[in-house]
């Protein structure tokens, strides 16, 4: 049999080919990664030698030190637009930390007014003077305005062009006899400029006891310079409706602002109307600051047929939503005046634009409303605190937006200082005018 086991010589040769092929593998291994380390560094090297160049060549200062002229138009911007939409909130509690540790007077700050400050800021951002914040005290005081009784000097306060307005003097009150005037811009209070006050603040240092004084400075309309006037603040009482006949035939209702007790007060101004048989009606409006939009609907169901629209709001979206008359109409059908001043705003801007939209037989009467044309939700966040913010604009039923524009008259008539010095009313004898001719 034929010996197939390899002889010694054989044996001797293979090792020594062993060795050659594992001393070549591991010699090409090791090529192989000087290779790959080198072909790196010549990568860097190409980058960075890349990059000198374009830097050199789009660098605003060239080798001999003067600044290269770089177009608007050719110009690269890197990071034009932010990307990292998160807010880290632990910036607030820094901030917080170092108040209390540094803050020169750190024991006289109250927790409470710092987190209250903190929610009307966030508020305030939004620009909006509307969307506020009610601390407990603010809250109550709200409150008391909507009932219609509080003590101050009882006038309505807006912002117009970023500055404290009057919006309405009450009738009866001490604003009203101090002389006020709806459109007086208020520039200071106490001597204390109100260009950094917020409106609450504003209308919180406005307020306060009955028998207490507070000095306003303001420009009237048309005056060059401002004056002082010193106000003594009282208890206001407020009623919503004040019915009276003119010259036998002419009913007139003076809505003073809509609150929860308008509409009934406001019925019971219709029953009059109605049982003493009408044959004219003004409705007056002027210095009404507004409230409600319920309320505001409720009234415009009775003074137009049923199903007709009194106002659309339209969200951020750009929808639309009608809010249309409820029924129990019995005034449309009676020639009506509606009398508007700068003072009137919100809810009375409502029905008066539902009127004139909606209505052939209606003439407004006077100045251009205030122009408040969005509508605020009130939501109370905890047992003493709410929060009011807008949710809404509102358009008249023609689809008209009249947020700081107004609602303009069909028939202006002016009342100057001297007209109100001396009694006079020049806008209602328009109304009284008109509706004896019909």
């Amino acid at each position: 049999m034929e010996n197939l086991s390899p002889t010694p010589s054989e044996q001797n040769n293979e090792s020594e080919e062993l060795v050659l092929a594992s001393e070549y593998e591991r010699g090409y291994r090791l090529f192989k990664k000087a290779f790959a380390f080198f072909f790196v560094l010549f990568l860097i090297g190409a980058a960075f030698w890349s990059g000198y160049e374009q830097g050199k060549r789009f660098s605003p200062i060239s080798d001999s030190g003067v600044e290269n002229t770089l177009s608007p138009d050719e110009a690269i911007f890197l990071n034009k637009t932010n990307q990292d939409k998160t807010i880290d909130f632990s910036l607030f509690w820094k901030v917080w930390g170092l108040l209390k540790s540094k803050y020169v007077d750190n024991q006289k700050l109250d927790a409470h007014a710092l987190f209250y400050g903190a929610i009307k800021g966030m508020l305030a951002a939004t620009g909006d003077p509307y969307t506020t914040f009610f601390d407990p005290k603010e809250n109550a005081a709200f409150q008391e305005d909507i009932s219609g009784t509080f003590e101050g000097i009882g006038a309505e306060m807006g912002v117009q062009n970023e500055v404290l307005t009057v919006i309405a003097p009450l009738e009866g009150t001490p604003a009203e006899k101090a002389g006020l005037l709806a459109g007086d811009k208020i520039i200071k209070i106490d001597d204390q400029a109100t260009s950094s006050m917020s409106l609450d603040e504003a209308v919180g240092k406005i307020r306060g006891a009955k028998g207490s004084e507070v000095k306003l400075t303001l420009f009237h309309n048309g005056d060059e310079e401002s004056s002082d006037i010193v106000v003594k603040r009282d208890v206001i009482l407020v009623k919503s409706v004040r019915f009276e006949m003119k010259e036998n035939t002419i009913a007139y209702i003076r809505i003073s602002r809509f609150g929860d007790d308008t509409n009934k007060e406001f019925q019971e101004a219709v029953k009059q109307t109605v049982d003493k048989k009408a044959k004219g009606l003004i409705i007056d409006m002027r210095n009404d600051p507004g409230g409600f939009l319920e309320t505001a609907v409720d009234i415009a169901s009775v003074m137009l047929p049923s199903g007709k629209v009194v106002v659309m709001e339209e969200n951020g979206a750009g929808e639309r939503k009608e809010i249309k008359s409820r029924g129990g109409d019995v005034l449309s059908q009676i020639p009506t005046v509606v009398l508007i001043n700068e003072g009137s705003a919100s809810a009375s801007e409502i029905l008066a634009g539902a009127l004139k939209d909606n209505r052939d037989n209606v003439t407004l009467v006077g100045k251009k409303s205030f122009g408040k044309g969005s509508v605020q939700e009130l939501t109370s966040v905890s047992k003493d605190t709410a929060v009011k913010i807008t949710v809404a604009r509102w358009l008249t039923p023609a689809g008209n937006q009249i947020n700081t524009v107004g609602i303009a008259p069909d028939i202006e008539v002016n009342i100057t200082r001297e007209d109100i010095d001396n009694k006079r009313d020049p806008q209602l004898d328009k109304a009284l005018e008109i509706l004896k001719g019909k």
